[in-house]
């Protein structure tokens, strides 16, 4: 896959996630492991989510086959305040829409700095 502005987007959402739960959300110790923490939690990436995937070049049929788990699964536990709390709601809405397989259906930086939670800062 080529480089794409996407691929940027992917990487605000992550860094959105560590900056809330205040850990790294996908730590892997080497590609594979990264890939695999990756799979464990938005689920091993198909034709239904990514359409295309196979085709990839380092695609392999022999991925563990993972199911989603819901991102609230991830972060749940954390002790927050009412705000912290809006914050996380803020969170879970834009990042299921920054950490899709699909380049294509992945929410744009456009879109995502809409969201009305950045509203006051351009004010």
């Amino acid at each position: 896959m080529d480089y794409c502005t996407p691929i940027d987007v992917w990487a605000i959402g992550c860094i959105f996630a560590e900056m809330v739960t205040k850990r790294p959300l996908f730590a892997g110790d080497s590609e594979l492991d990264q890939l695999y923490r990756i799979f464990r939690i938005l689920g091993t990436p198909s034709e239904e989510t990514w359409p295309g995937v196979t085709k990839l070049r380092d695609y392999k049929t022999t991925f563990p086959n993972w199911p989603s788990n819901p991102i609230q699964n991830v972060v749940n536990g954390l002790n927050l305040d009412a705000l912290g709390l809006d914050l996380l709601n803020v969170f879970l809405h834009i990042t299921q829409k920054m950490l899709r397989y699909d380049p294509n259906a992945r929410i744009t930086a456009k879109a995502a700095i809409s969201h009305p939670y950045f509203r006051e800062l351009f004010e």
